[in-house]
Formats: structure tokens, C-alpha cells, sequence
């Protein structure tokens, strides 16, 4: 059955966008602001929100950095096995799937030291709030801190070899730095509920954008989609694998 070209009139005539235009790409995922992220660059997929319940245990990895592309991982196979067996004749060329984290209390190794000679505190991954109470209790421990958020970002697309399918990852990393700000400003950062569907309880291209001082590394990586690192890794794979996305 045809689909729709993701691939806009205004995309840059790239290898990535060339070889993805009249493709079947699929994002598995429901969030307005990675699309939109995409779509400003030229890339506006077919949208199959993941089913994967989001539950890995935190403790089952030795870095946090692997969870959220473990995450990434299980969403974009879950969506990709899913539309296989609803029609094997037409399977998605490309499975795009993200998981967005926020680390707190990241404190760097000083140089020349080994990291587990220091005490440093294990920073804790924070997951979208669960009330406004508890949105509160992490902008507070946030104001006037770094944090770091992390992105995973996982491809699946079919191969011959089984299980006929590939997997793909990489991880996507930026600062933010959050101003020394009123716990008034925090409480009616917290009461308008902006942060409530969001990592770490803020939206930093929102109302949220109050609270932040700047942000070190890719801004996009921060509203939920590191666009750039993703179009270059999708170059690098197109040049070193010639059967990728034919």
C-alpha cells in the first residue's frame, strides 16, 4: 500500500533525506514535541505510539546511560514487530524510537583521579513526575544545580538475517543549569503542571525556560530529540553499509 513521502518539500538534499524520501518511516512514539523537532528539518514520519510499558528496573544497569536506550530499544521493536505481523507484506523501512532521562546531582571526575577513588553520589534518574508534590520535590533539588539529560535513540530496520530485523543505538547527552530561583517561582512552576509530563519535571522550551540558566550541548536533546547527532549517525551508517535502508 503507498504511504505518505516523509520526507518535506523544505528537507536539505542530503544523503540521509534522499534515501529515507518514499521510504516507510515510522516514529514510535506520541510526543508532539519530537515530531515537531523532525518536522522542522524536513522529516515528518508516520506516527505508531509504542505499546512497551516503560518499566525496566533501573538496577539492572550499570550506567544509567544504558536505560534510556534500553528503553529506546524495547519501544522501537516493539512497534516494528507489531506492524510486521499486521501486514508482513509491508514492513516499516525504518523504526525510530527515543527515550529522553534526566540525571541529577552529576558531579564530574576531577582530572587525574580515578571516578572510584571519589565519593561522588550516584546521580538518580528522574522520571516524569508522579504528582505535583513530587514535581516540586525535584525542582527543588534542581534549583541552582546541573543536571544532565539524557537521550536513546534506537533504529530498527529489516535485514535478511534473522530475526530480520537490525538494532541500532546511540545516546545523546547536554547540560542544563538551572538558576538559583525563589522557591515562589518553583511552587508556581510546579502548581501550573507543565512539568508534569515531562523527565525530570520541566519543559525547557516552555514555561520552564524560566527556571533555566543555559543549557550545554545540543538545546533539541533537552525538548526530547537530538536531531543533529541523529542525522549524523544516519549518514555514517548510509556510507558504511550500502544495503541500509535500499
Amino acid at each position: 500500500m503507498p504511504h505518505h513521502n516523509p520526507v518535506l518539500d523544505h528537507a536539505l538534499r542530503t544523503p540521509a533525506f534522499i534515501k529515507l524520501a518514499g521510504k516507510r518511516v515510522v516514529l514510535a512514539s506520541n510526543s508532539p514535541r519530537r515530531r515537531e523537532i523532525l518536522r522542522v528539518v524536513g522529516l515528518e514520519p508516520e506516527v505508531v505510539p509504542s505499546t512497551f510499558a516503560e518499566n525496566l528496573s533501573q538496577r539492572d544497569f550499570e550506567s544509567p546511560y544504558e536505560y534510556p536506550v534500553a528503553t529506546a530499544t524495547h519501544k522501537a521493536v516493539e512497534v516494528y514487530e507489531r506492524l510486521v505481523k499486521e501486514d508482513p507484506e509491508d514492513p516499516p523501512d525504518l523504526v525510530i524510537a527515543a527515550d529522553t532521562v534526566v540525571l541529577s546531582s552529576v558531579t564530574m571526575p576531577v582530572p587525574g583521579t580515578s571516578a572510584s577513588l571519589i565519593n561522588e553520589p550516584i546521580p538518580e534518574i528522574l522520571e516524569k513526575p508522579s504528582s505535583q508534590a513530587d514535581n516540586l520535590r525535584m525542582l527543588l533539588d534542581l534549583n541552582g544545580q546541573r543536571c544532565e539529560v539524557v537521550t536513546g535513540i534506537t533504529i530498527v530496520y529489516p535485514v535478511l538475517a534473522a530475526p530480520g530485523y537490525a538494532i541500532q543505538s546511540i545516546d545523546e547527552r547536554s547540560f542544563v543549569y538551572f538558576a538559583d530561583s525563589p522557591v515562589h517561582l518553583l511552587e508556581a512552576y510546579a502548581d501550573c503542571r507543565e512539568g508534569i509530563d515531562r523527565a525530570g519535571g520541566f519543559a525547557v522550551q516552555g514555561r520552564g525556560g524560566l527556571l533555566i540558566s543555559r543549557v550545554e550541548g545540543d538545546y533539541n536533546n533537552v525538548v526530547g530529540f537530538p536531531v543533529t547527532s541523529f542525522f549524523h549517525w544516519l549518514e555514517e551508517l548510509i556510507e558504511e553499509d550500502e544495503d541500509f535502508l535500499e
